[in-house]
């Protein structure tokens, strides 16, 4: 969460020429409901069952560049099966940045709502630990160090060297 996926993503996509295809997205149309209102009415494991389809219908596509939400590594093997069919990038960034790009995001965020900066920096450092060991697992991890980085430029360069052009 906060890491940029999805912004990071569509830029890598556009750049590569491929197409980008946002995950939670995905399963929401695919569901004919939003995540929260999944979550609310089946529950977590259908949610992570529905997830797992969705990504599994990532294989329809040739060229795609697609944005996982930050739970979809740590279910049903959805990490090793990822790094089996392509490339994969965790985008690492400090606590404190991402605590900060979240800071504005609170109303769009329903486990963020009204939390505050100490708050919220102890509930991200908390699913990192939780999550990081399958984050790790990725192909190509990317170490953000501050907000201004083009980081679909980078990322672009490290996955051409990684394919060989």
């Amino acid at each position: 969460m906060g890491s940029g996926k999805s912004f990071t993503g569509r830029r890598l996509a556009q750049q590569a020429g491929m197409r980008f295809v946002d995950l939670d997205e995905w399963v929401e149309n695919k569901e004919g409901r939003s995540i929260r209102a999944i979550f609310g009415e089946k529950g977590e494991p259908y949610f992570r069952k529905a997830e797992r389809d969705a990504l599994r219908d990532m294989l329809q596509f040739p060229d795609v560049v697609v944005s996982c939400g930050g739970g979809t590594p740590c279910f049903h093997q959805n990490m090793p099966w990822m790094n089996e069919q392509g490339v994969t990038i965790y985008l690492r960034a400090p606590v404190s940045l991402l605590a900060r790009r979240l800071a504005g995001q609170q109303g769009h965020r329903p486990l963020l709502d009204k939390m505050g900066r100490h708050e919220m920096e102890a509930f991200i450092r908390s699913k990192l630990e939780e999550r990081e060991p399958f984050y790790m697992e990725s192909s190509i991890v990317y170490e953000q160090r501050h907000k201004e980085e083009p980081v679909a430029e980078n990322l672009l360069r490290h996955f051409q060297d990684l394919i060989g052009h």
